[in-house]
């Protein structure tokens, strides 16, 4: 199977212990592969149009952020649909999701749906009120979830299970 589609996100492995079983449940990317993460830029380039041109631009918006440490430390809401954790800071995550974008302007993020981009790592999305709120509640119990962000990573996947596949990684700067 193609590959359909493309992601930069930032993998948050440090979470996968509190969220994996939950994310496989109630979040649909973590069945087609996608691991823990926060997103920076969704969707992105089309996985046949990604040559090295597509990739340098990328290791160069990515290395003008520094690593840095981010905290997992409390959950939040999209209305009674999506639970999240909020990592904190916030602004990292935004102005690496700004840089992607400015080098690649044909791919806003979540294609314009948003007025506002809020950096988030998905627990569930779309599942059962009452299933998405006793994986919230369990959750919490692990939290904070403390890591560093040193690398980005470009993912290309389709709809289908486990399809999801690790591209390339970038290191911040």
């Amino acid at each position: 199977m193609q590959p359909t589609e493309s992601a930069v996100i930032v993998a948050i492995p440090e979470a996968e212990a509190a969220v994996s079983r939950w994310r496989l449940r109630l979040d649909p990317s973590a069945a087609r592969g996608v691991p823990a993460h926060v997103t920076l830029l969704y969707p992105f380039v089309r996985p046949d149009a990604i040559d090295a041109a597509v990739l340098g631009r990328l290791a160069c918006a990515i290395a003008e952020v520094p690593a840095f440490d981010v905290g997992l430390e409390h959950t939040a809401w999209f209305g009674d649909k999506v639970v999240w954790l909020a990592p904190r800071p916030t602004e990292p995550f935004r102005t690496l999701t700004t840089h992607v974008w400015q080098r690649f302007p044909q791919c806003p993020p979540y294609d314009g749906a948003h007025s506002e981009v809020i950096p988030h790592l998905t627990i569930g999305d779309g599942a059962p009120l009452t299933d998405l709120q006793e994986a919230e509640r369990a959750i919490s119990a692990d939290l904070p979830i403390r890591g560093r962000v040193t690398h980005a990573r470009l993912i290309c996947g389709s709809a289908e299970p486990d399809s999801w596949q690790r591209i390339s990684e970038f290191p911040l700067g």
